[in-house]
């Protein structure tokens, strides 16, 4: 991988521009046939997006969504596979309709490749963002 691609990287950008409110700028980051599943959602949010244009929309939409993110206590694990890592964090949030905080746990396994993420299994605490937006227990 060239300079600014390695998995880290491209991981460190994603996770910038979600903390800094960048939701469309993000799906550049992602290859044209990207694969995210989220095995964790909870409705209305759809666990399985395929496709940057579908990434795009995605973020899109949470870019129109009351919440504020920023990325903190990020570990990143490498694996065997040097197109593969796995991201530990937490997002540290508010709600900008209420002014409620919230801190909830994350994990991202990314696959890179040629500068683009390809895949992602991302293990977001949903039901701790529907309870920090006021959904209760289950989101």
């Amino acid at each position: 991988m060239s300079a600014g691609t390695t998995p880290r990287e491209v991981f460190a950008r994603l996770s910038a521009g979600i903390s800094a409110g960048r939701w469309h700028e993000l799906a550049a980051l992602y290859a044209e046939d990207a694969v995210v599943d989220q095995p964790f959602a909870l409705p209305p949010a759809p666990p399985h997006l395929e496709g940057r244009a579908t990434i795009d929309r995605h973020f899109r939409a949470a870019a129109a969504g009351p919440l504020e993110l920023c990325a903190r206590d990020v570990v990143v694990h490498d694996t065997a596979d040097p197109e593969v890592i796995v991201a530990e964090f937490d997002y540290e949030g508010r709600v900008t309709t209420t002014g409620r905080t919230f801190r909830v746990a994350n994990i991202q396994v990314l696959r890179v490749r040629d500068g683009l993420i390809v895949e992602t299994r991302d293990y977001h605490d949903h039901p701790g963002l529907g309870r920090a937006m006021g959904r209760g227990g289950d989101g």
